[in-house]
C-alpha cells in the first residue's frame, strides 16, 4: 500500500473534523450513486479494513419491518469499495466478481457493516474480502464474501 493512496489520505484528513465522516460518506455516493440509496456512513478506513454503518428506517425496511437483506448487501459492497480503494497497491486495480452471503438473523436494528482484505491478497487473481453485518447487540445477521478479480493496470 503506497503512503500517497488519495482515497486513505482523504479519509484521515476529513474524518479529523465534526462531520467530516459524514461528508467523506456522502463524497462516496455521489461517485457512485447507488450507496445513497442506503446512506451509509464510513465510521472507520484503514488499509485492509473499513466499518461503516446504516440506521434503521423506513426507506431500508422490508415487509416485516427489518432491515431488508439488499439494502444491508449494498452497505456491504460499499464496505468493501472503500476499503478496496484505501488498500490497493498503486499498480493494481480492481473490480467485484461476485458476492456469496448468507442471511444468519434478523436485522432488526441499526446495522454495523465491515469488509476485511488480508494484505497478503494483493495480486493480480481472485481476491476474497470478508464481509459481516452487526445488530446493535453484536448478532451478526448477514455474513459472506464478495469476491474481487484484481489485475495488473496498463
Amino acid at each position: 500500500m503506497s503512503d500517497t493512496n488519495t482515497v486513505l489520505a482523504t479519509w484521515n484528513k476529513m474524518s479529523a473534523y465534526p462531520g467530516g465522516k459524514t461528508i467523506f460518506s456522502k463524497a462516496v455516493q455521489f461517485k457512485a450513486p447507488y450507496f445513497r440509496t442506503v446512506n451509509a456512513i464510513v465510521e472507520e478506513l484503514k488499509p485492509n479494513y473499513a466499518k461503516l454503518t446504516i440506521r434503521k428506517r423506513r426507506a431500508v425496511e422490508n415487509h416485516i419491518g427489518t432491515v431488508h437483506v439488499i439494502a444491508i448487501c449494498n452497505m456491504l459492497e460499499m464496505a468493501m469499495g472503500v476499503c478496496a480503494e484505501a488498500s490497493i497497491p498503486k499498480h493494481l486495480r480492481w473490480i467485484p466478481k461476485g458476492m456469496t452471503v448468507d442471511y444468519t438473523a434478523k436485522a432488526g436494528s441499526d446495522i454495523t457493516g465491515t469488509a476485511e482484505i488480508n494484505p497478503a491478497d494483493w495480486r493480480p487473481g481472485d481476491l476474497d474480502v470478508k464481509v459481516t453485518a452487526l445488530d446493535d447487540k453484536g448478532v451478526v445477521v448477514v455474513k459472506g464474501v464478495i469476491k474481487l478479480w484484481i489485475s495488473e493496470k496498463k
